[in-house]
């Protein structure tokens, strides 16, 4: 009889990943996975440490689950409640002092030990925020699932970059690059299971630098080659990136290979070069918008999405104009945008001049308009073209079905579902607020670049 698995992932594409990976490591145990925590055998909670208000909500979640895990007690079974992830990592016993319902507590890098921490937590609750990242990818199963039309591959962790704002090297600790074979192998069993799409992750994947076969380091742009040659393997994405990491092989990637899409997600925080200072991000706004101009040399209808943190410390009304200024330069196709959050353990938490909750409001706030205005102006651009588009989903009407265009947007077309995981060419009809929608023409020629011209 199975045991019933329910996972709650917050924050970024690598704990969906890891999500995937747990369920893979308690398969042999027998639990397979459910779609609500009510009723489960074991329910974990993969969290996120990037800004307080998610961790806030994750202690909210365990106080909810707590009942639960007392009414099957009363029925005289049990719930494995589990915290894993970033929240898991940097505050470990903590978690049990707030929650002391919790059975076991896990960072990003033990979940591989999952199997031996449910046997030991029938005699006490266990936590586990120790680095094994080799362990933990040479003890990983292959998948238990197809992942379906589109997966993600972990192919490194960890950040040795230390910017001021962030707690990654902290929770996630220093880089570690899986050597080419390993992830070559991956990827090969994920097509060969059904995947068309693969994006390659990191928290700064584009340091990658595995071993190769020959026992040399391979960077990203000598995997991107090798992985292209994936029989099968029809598009391939990778993130996040940082600026310093952007070689000249990588961007040249970017006009070599066909199945590598035409979107980049290159994080910037800010344009004022102080603030970088400050951030310690290594790099100048002169630097990042070179990067760019190098970037559509190779690519020109290449997509660029980033990331901005407002208010960070000491950041003026001279700071946020040069922000302001960066992105007009660049034109997003869409970007990510948060309010400075202080994170306990960071050089930034505790530097003086923090910036007012009420201004950081009104900066965000700004910064998200002129954002959502690119966005929708490079949406509008699409109406009348026809671009190759991997439906992945069904829709939320009945006869839709979504998927994704090779600059990342959402698509929403009518098809029969026979069309689910196929790469279609689709007439774009309407740009929304938020995702496209178009009718099918065909299928698509995949490595035909003229879809994607103008």
């Amino acid at each position: 009889m199975h045991k019933k698995l329910f996972i709650k992932t917050y924050g970024c594409q690598m704990n969906v990943y890891d999500s995937a990976r747990m369920t893979d490591v308690l398969a042999p145990l027998g639990y397979a996975l459910v779609s609500r925590p009510e009723g489960a055998d074991m329910v974990v909670l993969n969290t996120c440490h990037i800004r307080e208000k998610a961790v806030e909500k994750v202690y909210s979640e365990l106080g909810r689950l707590r009942s639960l895990k007392r009414a099957r007690e009363k029925d005289g079974s049990s719930m494995v409640l589990a915290v894993a992830g970033c929240v898991a990592q940097a505050e470990g016993e903590e978690v049990r002092r707030r929650a002391p319902w919790v059975d076991v507590v896990f960072g990003p890098q033990a979940y591989h030990r999952l199997p031996d921490m449910i046997f030991e937590v029938e005699r006490r609750a266990v936590v586990d925020t120790e680095f094994h990242i080799e362990a933990k990818f040479d003890s990983l199963p292959e998948e238990s699932a197809p992942r379906g039309p589109t997966a993600f591959l972990t192919i490194q962790e960890g950040c040795d970059k230390f910017c001021t704002f962030c707690v990654v090297p902290y929770t996630r600790g220093l880089e570690y690059s899986r050597p080419v074979v390993d992830v070559l192998e991956e990827a090969r069993r994920l097509v060969e299971a059904g995947t068309r799409e693969l994006t390659l992750l990191g928290q700064n994947v584009n340091a990658y630098h595995g071993e190769g076969r020959n026992g040399q380091t391979r960077s990203l742009a000598d995997l991107i080659y090798e992985l292209a040659e994936v029989d099968g393997l029809q598009r391939l994405r990778y993130t996040t990136s940082h600026p310093c990491d952007m070689s000249d092989d990588l961007i040249s990637a970017h006009g070599d290979v066909d199945v590598l899409m035409p979107y980049l997600h290159l994080p910037v925080q800010s344009g004022s070069d102080r603030v970088l200072g400050d951030m310690n991000r290594r790099h100048t706004s002169a630097d990042y918008l070179q990067l760019v101009d190098q970037i559509r040399t190779a690519r020109p209808d290449i997509a660029l999405s980033s990331d901005f943190i407002v208010g960070f410390p000491g950041e003026t009304d001279t700071d946020f104009k040069s922000t302001l200024d960066l992105v007009c330069q660049v034109e997003y196709a869409s970007a990510y945008s948060f309010r400075y959050s202080p994170r306990p353990g960071t050089p930034a938490a505790g530097l003086e001049d923090q910036v007012a909750d009420d201004v950081k409001s009104e900066r965000l706030a700004e910064l998200q308009d002129l954002i959502g205005r690119q966005a929708r102006a490079f949406n509008l651009a699409t109406v009348g073209r026809t671009l190759d588009v991997l439906l992945e989903r069904q829709g939320r009407y009945e006869g839709q079905l979504v998927g994704r265009s090779p600059y990342m947007q959402a698509v929403h077309v009518e098809a029969a579902p026979s069309y689910n995981g196929q790469i279609t060419t689709v007439r774009i009809d309407a740009a929304l607020p938020n995702s496209l929608s178009g009718s099918l023409t065909g299928p698509a020629d995949v490595g035909d670049r003229s879809a994607y011209a103008a």
